[in-house]
């Protein structure tokens, strides 16, 4: 087992599982509180590797794609302080920090773990309900809908128009974007039969800030609603893949407690892990 531990919090790596615990106290982003404990499959890694500073680096945790719905909706924008997979190093654990990195290194050329895409999120998604305050609104998601209520901050056509909800069924694609330069950071969310998109300020869709340099939680609103956005997929596939053979069956056993998994973490609503759960189970069957 290899263990870094150092005031920005620790990682534990035992061969299969990464365990991230970020540090306690303000000190520590609201992203990476909120989130808590993660715990990463070896499967889902890309690699690990320590990134040397002036006053020490950092370990850096890289996801295969579509491993982690945070990981996709954010694409690189955290900065370091609110990325979950960033860990502080200080210069006396440098040495313990690049050990650890070649650990992690050596586990995914031992087990071959794959560099492309994976075929469904290995990470959990954040817990909903989630909200997030930021900028001109505080955006909500039940699971089922989203709600945005604008502040004092917001554009007048907003204030105008009143607090906006919509289902998840309406939702085609959301889109965070971090605060960069002269622009506005912002959380959007791409509805059925709109048109082109406003800009951040007065799109009734979307949640825009210019002061708040990570956007409070809207990180994890947004990776909320976009695992939720993928699970129909997921559902689907089960139903339509070919039967198995004989040596396919310990798969299918397996995928049915992940499939329940999804439906613990609210993934995968009751409808679709039982539409799920019924064609695996007729797959099994036969």
């Amino acid at each position: 087992m290899s263990e870094v531990i150092v005031p920005d919090g620790s990682w534990t790596f035992d061969g299969e599982l990464l365990r991230i615990v970020p540090a306690s106290g303000n000190a520590v982003h609201e992203i990476r509180r909120t989130l808590g404990e993660r715990v990463i499959p070896l499967q889902a890694m890309a690699g690990v590797t320590f990134e040397p500073g002036r006053k020490g680096g950092h370990l850096r945790l890289r996801l295969r794609k579509h491993a982690d719905p945070l990981t996709d909706v954010v694409a690189g924008g955290l900065a370091a302080p609110a990325d979950p997979y960033r860990l502080a190093i200080p210069k006396d654990r440098t040495g313990a920090a690049q050990y650890f990195a070649d650990e992690v290194r050596d586990a995914l050329l031992v087990w071959q773990v794959p560099g492309g895409a994976c075929e469904e999120y290995l990470v959990p998604p954040p817990e909903v309900p989630i909200s997030a305050s930021a900028g001109d609104a505080t955006v909500s998601f039940d699971g089922e809908r989203v709600r945005l209520e604008w502040t004092w901050m917001a554009n007048s056509s907003k204030e105008s128009a009143g607090p906006q909800e919509f289902p998840l069924s309406d939702v085609t694609q959301v889109e965070w974007t971090p605060l960069s330069g002269a622009g506005y950071g912002s959380l959007r969310f791409r509805i059925k039969g709109e048109g082109p998109a406003l800009p951040p300020t007065k799109d009734l869709r979307c949640v825009s800030w210019g002061l708040q340099k990570f956007g409070g939680l809207t990180a994890l609103v947004a990776a909320a609603v976009h695992a939720r956005l993928s699970a129909e997929p997921v559902a689907a596939a089960a139903a339509l893949a070919p039967a198995p053979s004989g040596d396919e069956h310990d798969a299918i056993l397996r995928r049915l407690v992940e499939l329940g998994e999804l439906h613990r973490s609210g993934v995968l609503t009751e409808e679709e892990f039982a539409a799920a759960k019924q064609a695996m189970l007729r797959r099994l069957a036969e």
